[in-house]
């Protein structure tokens, strides 16, 4: 279907469990996150195995450190909140994580493995700035301070790791990749 294509709006009808406030949609992205760190934490180390570079290597296992202590602080969120920790499959991350795997298959070990997995690594701690700080706005209306707090924690750490990246693709080594 070609959505430009079509003249009248189309609506999308909710499933019976959809979201009806600001609470379920935040509920919602906790869980969907959860489970994107999870799935982190176990693709993590095999990126840092394929990559080459010691200064990539270092920050992905510093920053599996981090991811474990993010699952961690997500589920001292869920409680601050009086909710269950559960993780439900989170299609973006696995989208992202497919795609990393992909990258991996499709390069030569070496500095062009290095970049895709600095790129595919970029996708995805930009997919986690955004939604860390959706979440954390959530929170903040919805006057869960303590998970403000610790989410906020956590997008610090997210767009540090970013940073970087930048830093690690700019030290000579997209050029080697060239």
């Amino acid at each position: 279907m070609n959505i430009m294509a079509t003249t009248k709006e189309t609506k999308v009808k909710p499933k019976a469990a959809a979201a009806k406030n600001l609470q379920d949609l935040f509920e919602d992205a906790l869980k969907d996150i959860y489970w994107a760190e999870k799935a982190l934490v176990k693709a993590l180390p095999k990126m840092e195995k394929n990559a080459t570079s010691k200064l990539l290597k270092n920050a992905i296992t510093g920053h599996l450190a981090e991811t474990k202590e993010h699952v961690v602080r997500l589920e001292e969120a869920f409680k601050s909140i009086g909710v269950k920790a559960e993780a439900v499959k989170c299609d973006a991350m696995a989208g992202l994580l497919e795609e990393g795997e992909g990258i991996m298959e499709e390069t030569e070990v070496g500095a062009v493995r290095d970049a895709g997995i600095i790129a595919a690594s970029q996708k995805v701690e930009h997919y986690e700035i955004a939604t860390y700080g959706t979440i954390a706005a959530f929170a903040k209306v919805l006057g869960h301070q303590e998970a403000l707090k610790i989410l906020l924690k956590t997008l610090k750490e997210e767009k540090a790791c970013d940073e970087k990246l930048t830093d690690i693709a700019d030290t000579n080594l997209n050029s080697k990749a060239e």
